[in-house]
């Protein structure tokens, strides 16, 4: 299914979202392959529609710091002064020790989020919950840039796709972010 419209405020998106389905869609830099990060088996069905490499973790978009607890990670005062800091097109690395989250740090014990300043999708994670958010494409291959490219690598695997017009943007800037507030860049 393919839809031309306001790409965040979309009901059949959100309903889509939040019923275990995946869809790509516009996020704030780049076109990506997106699904509840929460659910296991979409998570799943992402890496194997992606073909992405099972030891790499995906970032996961939030609507807030808050949504960082539902993860089991806690941020000091430091680390949320730097994300306020650094928000704007950053993803940040965060300890998660929990074994329960495995499906998604695949062992590293640490995951990577991004908090959206865009509002329209800060609202659309608040309905939905967060979401893993990978780019939109096969590993390997660049990333879509329009919607006919993402069909492309993904046909008919995914529920919907979004087209928000051609995105020549790039991926976000990778910190990790350690307790005491000091930062490593690991990709720019």
């Amino acid at each position: 299914m393919l839809l031309k419209q306001n790409i965040w405020n979309n009901k059949n998106l959100v309903k889509i979202l939040i019923g275990g389905g995946v869809v790509v869609m516009p996020t704030d830099t780049l076109y990506g392959i997106v699904g509840r990060a929460d659910n296991k088996d979409v998570v799943s069905r992402i890496y194997e529609t992606r073909k992405r490499a099972p030891s790499k973790p995906c970032i996961i978009l939030i609507s807030n710091i808050d949504d960082l607890s539902k993860f089991s990670v806690n941020v000091s005062e430091e680390q949320k002064n730097k994300i306020k800091e650094f928000v704007e097109h950053t993803s940040f690395i965060l300890d998660c020790p929990n074994d329960s989250f495995e499906y998604l740090h695949r062992g590293t014990k640490t995951l990577a989020f991004r908090l959206p300043v865009n509002h329209e999708l800060q609202d659309l994670l608040k309905k939905t919950g967060p979401l893993i958010a990978p780019s939109a494409n096969l590993e390997g291959m660049p990333p879509a840039e329009n919607i006919s490219e993402a069909q492309k690598y993904f046909g008919d695997s995914v529920d919907l796709y979004m087209d928000g017009g051609t995105i020549k943007g790039k991926a976000s800037r990778i910190i990790k972010l350690h307790k005491d507030g000091s930062v490593e860049v690991l990709r720019f």
